[in-house]
């Protein structure tokens, strides 16, 4: 059963009679708005995360999960991530088993020809909703729908802001964050806009941050002593590593298929920018899927941290995550 995303947006309670539901495509940004929605939406159920390739190395992974109950009796959100063809059996054996445990499905882009696709669109008790790239139209409208209310708010605020974020809706949302914290009076001002979202200061973060997942001790330690650690954009920093290691990750899994590296990132959706090739293509000597993980628990734990305690020093714990980062970078 085909659902529109933008009509979702509005109302994800629509999928609410659906026993397994799958968003694909290659607007990660709008998956994760979804995976929040449906958190809320679920507000009472116990949330589980599992990658593809934990459920194929155990086949009965979900069907346990879905007939074990919690000790405190809830019902389960389970979000089963990095999905493909290989998922299309297991999903087939769930459906029948499922009742009030909800499962959603999310994965890259995929083709017409796509067997996991098609069983999803077909099926009248699956649903499959399709999470194609923004448009400099829809990244406006999110920008002034979530900025509404503010004062100064123009078509200049709104181009700066589009200009920042690269029509990435999970830039987008990460900038507004950082204004709605700086701006609480509610009015915007464009020239600390400017200031707040200096490229320049994102730039040494981002290279700060590839030293670090490439293991270079000497130069992680000097770009450490370099690099200024603005308070409003801690989360900026969070996406920015979490964003990196999905990379790299998803690198690991196309590597299972016996295909170059060259050829998965020149193939990645959304595209690798140019000067990022070479970089990732030497991160992923670094790093494997179990390195990985813990690289993702790490990013969470320090996300809870920050979010939890107003007045812990967040700078401190970014910096202790990047060392650790880059020892865990040059580990075995």
């Amino acid at each position: 059963m085909i659902f529109k995303s933008y009509l979702l947006e509005k109302n994800v309670g629509q999928i609410n009679k659906c026993k397994i539901f799958m968003f694909y495509g290659e607007n990660e940004g709008l998956k994760k708005e979804f995976k929040k929605k449906l958190k809320n939406e679920y507000n009472n159920f116990e949330v589980l995360n599992f990658f593809q390739e934990e459920i194929l190395k155990d086949k009965n992974l979900l069907i346990k999960e879905i007939e074990n109950k919690s000790l405190f009796n809830k019902e389960k959100l389970i979000f089963v991530e990095q999905s493909n063809d290989k998922l299309l059996k297991i999903a087939e054996e769930i459906v029948d088993k499922l009742k009030e445990e909800k499962v959603f499905i999310f994965s890259n882009l995929l083709d017409k020809k796509s067997k996991l696709r098609s069983y999803f669109e077909k099926s009248k008790e699956c649903g499959i909703a399709a999470c194609y790239k923004d448009n400099e139209i829809t990244i406006k409208k999110i920008i002034i729908e979530k900025l509404k209310g503010f004062e100064g708010l123009n078509n200049q605020v709104v181009s700066t802001i589009l200009q920042s974020t690269g029509l990435d809706r999970d830039k987008v949302d990460n900038e507004i964050q950082k204004i709605r914290s700086c701006f609480q009076n509610k009015y915007l001002d464009i020239e600390k806009i400017n200031l707040l979202l200096n490229l320049n200061s994102n730039e040494d973060f981002n290279q700060l941050k590839d030293e670090a997942l490439n293991g270079n001790k000497i130069k992680t330690n000097k770009l450490l002593s370099d690099t200024v650690f603005e308070n409003e954009n801690f989360i900026y920093y969070l996406n920015s590593i979490n964003q990196r290691i999905n990379k790299l990750y998803e690198i690991e899994i196309e590597k299972k298929n016996q295909n170059s590296i060259d050829f998965i990132i020149s193939n990645m959706k959304p595209p690798v920018f140019w000067k990022d090739k070479p970089i990732l293509v030497e991160q992923s000597k670094k790093w494997n899927s179990y390195k990985l993980k813990a690289a993702l628990k790490k990013t969470f734990n320090v996300e809870l941290l920050i979010k939890s305690n107003s007045s812990i020093r967040k700078d401190l714990l970014i910096k202790n995550l990047i060392v650790g980062l880059c020892s865990d970078a040059n580990s075995f």
